[in-house]
């Protein structure tokens, strides 16, 4: 074998799991991410601190898309720094996505239903 498909075959499967992870269902480091990075600002149970809490009711006037500019482009003059570096368009989508449907938000964080 040539060393130019050594180093393709190399290449390729060093970015295989990166490839597979962007593209399959298992989004729980994109969670952590979320716990961890956003709710540094805007609180652990994403009911705000430094930043605006990040729950459903709190971001229903806001379509995804907005969301999505947002956490992409961040918001000038403020705290908020833009992500476009760090995160695809499409893990950008899905954040702003799950922020909207509150699926983000761990068990213990959310309101208690009265049955």
């Amino acid at each position: 074998m040539g060393e130019w498909n050594k180093r393709f075959w190399f290449g390729v499967f060093a970015l295989l799991p990166t490839v597979l992870w962007a593209e399959g269902s298992d989004y729980t480091e994109l969670q952590n991410f979320v716990i961890q990075d956003c709710g540094s600002c805007h609180g652990l149970t994403l009911k705000g601190g430094l930043g605006p809490a990040l729950r459903p009711g709190n971001l229903e006037a806001l379509p995804a898309a907005a969301i999505a500019a947002i956490i992409r482009e961040g918001v000038p003059g403020t705290a908020m720094p833009p992500w476009k570096a760090l995160l695809t368009d499409h893990e950008i989508r899905w954040i702003s996505e799950q922020l909207k449907s509150g699926a983000l938000i761990t068990p213990q964080s959310r309101p208690e239903v009265a049955q």
